[in-house]
Parts: structure tokens; C-alpha cells; sequence
């Protein structure tokens, strides 16, 4: 028996009449269309930087972010790296070869562009030598080996107030020292290629030295890369194994295959625009795709399950879609602009990341009604070599049409 459908109003049935008429005529050159586009926004996917900076989470209508701002600009940076570095012996901090190692990179840090001071031990025992020789600037090196050093630093110790000491910056056996980088506001990925790059000047020039940094901002910064990298990585997974289950459902291979490529262009077109217009994904932006995935995979199968029974019904494949469009044209368009719409309202909100999910998975959702209705058919064209052979369609339609 045939399925009853619900027939949209005659103004809509003229407007996708239409639309199926310029799609079948113009198959070819809609094909073309979007593989240059799809192109041309693969380029663009490449400029994206998986990055986020969580000082600028909040928009500058905030005060918390306006005062965040103003500190960072004329004040310090707010954010420290800490290094733990070893002179490999107990006592070993005022060892001479040691401490002209910790200053040496010290002063590299300090020309680091993102990197707005730093703390070091070895700035102290360069400044007691300059006040012990009478504040002579000429003097403000540290000393010349390691037995002086360890008398600067015992005199130091013994001139501190009742309560103070330098646990804070030597360990107890006097075998680390601790030096602070304050670095700017900074995204994550620009924090980890610093870490990178003070890594690699500690493996060449100190390997006996050789360490990460450490506490909460560098240690963020590495999770939050970790937690977007996973969940692109899960995407991907998710997506495969429902481009599996859609060949399952279509009982056929070729079909599936077919219905996956308006599944997938629709967000590496997004991306593609977004690598233009934006070029940053935060972790927020990571879980678009899986987002507007769910939605463009059920838009395909409407689509995908109407022609089957059209084809079924001893239709060519150019004559199957303008009923397909009659019976989905309304549908897909509705439901798009629903989600579309939705999704756009978080567009407006002071917070980056609901502003990213917001307007990414609109832009996504709409690029997938223009795949639906001006990719999809025209592969389906192309693609369809079943013409009047038409057991293997009658079989698998009738399982799932609705």
C-alpha cells in the first residue's frame, strides 16, 4: 500500500516544483559548484588553531573582563609558569656552573615576546654582590665561584626577619631552586609552544636541567588542548560508525556511501568558514560538529528513504526527486530554521563559547539544507546506475520508508 503523506500548500508544492526543476537541469553545474567550494573551505579548516584563552571568555560588556583587560595592559601579567630546576646533588644550588645555568635561561626567558617578568634565585645573589661591593652596577653579576656563592647565600638567610626563609624558592637539601615566569594573556596554544620552546633551550644548552613547567596555568592549558583533541578524535569516531550503520539501514552499500557525502560536507564547509572569518576552535567549537551531526543525519535519511520509494515505484532517478522534494521540502526547511534560529540565540551571549557553539552549529545546520536540496539530488543523479533494476531498491524500501 502506498504511504500517505502530508501535502504542503499549493504556494509551497509551486516553490520546490520549481526548485526540483532547476536541480535536475542544472545537476552538473550544482556538482561543480559545490566541489569548488568544498575546496576552496578545506583551505580554510587548515588556518584553524585549536586554541582558548580564558581571560577573554567573557565579552568586554563585563567588568570582571574590563578590569582583567587593564591589569594584564598596564599592570602585570596575571598567569606564571613554574620551573623546578635541579642541580642533580644536595647543595648543589650554589654551584657556579649551576647558577650561571638558571640565570642564562632566566635571561632567555625574559626575551620571550609572551612572557612579562621574572623570579629567579640567581637575581638575589647578583644583587647581594652588587650592594657587598659598595652598590657598584659593574657588580651585579653572580659570583665568581661556588664557595662565595654559598657564603651569599648563608649571609642572606641570616639577614632575613624572624619568620622568613627561602623555602619558598630552594628545597630543603639545597638541590632545586624555583624560578617563576609571569607570562601575558596568552592562549593555550601559545602557552604550550612556549613550554615547548623553553624545553628544547633547556635540552641544548643545560640537559641536566632539563624540565617542563608547572602549576595550574600550564597545566590547563595542556588539559584543555588534550580534552578538544579527544573530542575532534571522538567526533570522527562517532561519525564513522554512523556512516556504518547508515549502509545497514539502507541495505545497501553504494547507497550509504552516497548519503554520507551530504553528512560530511555541510561541517567542513562550517569549519572551512569559520577557519576564514575566525581561524580559532576552542572546546566549545570541538563538539559542533558531533552536534549538527545528529541533526544533518536525520534530514538525509528523510530524504534518502523518500526517493528509494519513489524509485521503487518504477521512477528514473530524475523523475524521483520533485515528488521527494513535495513531501520533505517543507519539513527540512522548517525544521532548519528551527534549530538555526535556536542555535543563533546563543550567538548573543557575553560568553565565547556559547557564542561559538551557537553560531557555528546554526551556520552548519543551514549549509546542510543547501546540501540536502542542491548537493544530494544531483549525486543521487550521478551516482544511481540502478535505473530500471529495481529488486534490490523494492527490498531494502519497503524496511524503512516512512
Amino acid at each position: 500500500m502506498p504511504m500517505r503523506t502530508r501535502v504542503a500548500p499549493t504556494g509551497q508544492l509551486y516553490f520546490f516544483d520549481h526548485l526540483a526543476k532547476f536541480v535536475v537541469s542544472n545537476s552538473t553545474r550544482l556538482l561543480w559548484t559545490f566541489v569548488i567550494l568544498t575546496t576552496v573551505l578545506v583551505v580554510g579548516i587548515t588556518r584553524i588553531d585549536l586554541n582558548e584563552n580564558h581571560l577573554e571568555i567573557l565579552d568586554e560588556s563585563y567588568e570582571f573582563r574590563r578590569s582583567t583587560d587593564f591589569i594584564v595592559e598596564n599592570f602585570s601579567a596575571l598567569e606564571p609558569f613554574e620551573y623546578s630546576l635541579n642541580s642533580g646533588r644536595d647543595s648543589g644550588v650554589t654551584d657556579v656552573e649551576f647558577l650561571r645555568n638558571v640565570d642564562a635561561f632566566a635571561e632567555w626567558l625574559r626575551m620571550q615576546p609572551e612572557v612579562s617578568y621574572v623570579v629567579s634565585f640567581t637575581d638575589v645573589l647578583k644583587r647581594l654582590n652588587e650592594n657587598l661591593h659598595g652598590d657598584d652596577p659593574n657588580f651585579y653579576k653572580l659570583p665568581e665561584d661556588s664557595e662565595l656563592a654559598a657564603q651569599y647565600l648563608l649571609l642572606y638567610e641570616f639577614s632575613l626577619p624572624v619568620g622568613r626563609d627561602l623555602n619558598n624558592v630552594i628545597d630543603v637539601e639545597r638541590s632545586k631552586t624555583r624560578l617563576t615566569a609571569v607570562i601575558k594573556g596568552i592562549s593555550i596554544g601559545e602557552k604550550i609552544e612556549l613550554d615547548e620552546r623553553a624545553k628544547s633551550w633547556l635540552h641544548q644548552n643545560a640537559p641536566g636541567m632539563e624540565t617542563g613547567a608547572t602549576g595550574v596555568t600550564i597545566v590547563g592549558a595542556y588539559s584543555i588542548m588534550r580534552n578538544i583533541e579527544r573530542m575532534l578524535i571522538g567526533t570522527i569516531i562517532a561519525m564513522s560508525i554512523v556512516s556504518l550503520l547508515l549502509i545497514f539501514v539502507f541495505r545497501s552499500f553504494r547507497f550509504g556511501l552516497i548519503s554520507l557525502i551530504p553528512n560530511f560536507v555541510p561541517a567542513i564547509m562550517a569549519m572551512g568558514v569559520w577557519g576564514y572569518f575566525v581561524g580559532q576552535v576552542d572546546i566549545s567549537a570541538s563538539v559542533v560538529t558531533a552536534i549538527a551531526f545528529g541533526i544533518i543525519v536525520d534530514d538525509t535519511i528523510h530524504l534518502m528513504t523518500k526517493y528509494l520509494r519513489a524509485r521503487a515505484s518504477g521512477k528514473s532517478p530524475e523523475d524521483a526527486i520533485q515528488p521527494v522534494f513535495r513531501i520533505v521540502g517543507r519539513p527540512l526547511l522548517t525544521t532548519t530554521a528551527i534549530f538555526a534560529l535556536g542555535f543563533m540565540v546563543f550567538g548573543t551571549s557575553a560568553l565565547s563559547a556559547n557564542q561559538t557553539l551557537g553560531v557555528l552549529v546554526g551556520l552548519t545546520v543551514v549549509i546542510a539544507l543547501a546540501a540536502d536540496l542542491l548537493l544530494f539530488p544531483p549525486l543521487l543523479m550521478a551516482l544511481d546506475k540502478t535505473k530500471g533494476k529495481l529488486s534490490d531498491i523494492k527490498e531494502g524500501s519497503s524496511h524503512h520508508a516512512r
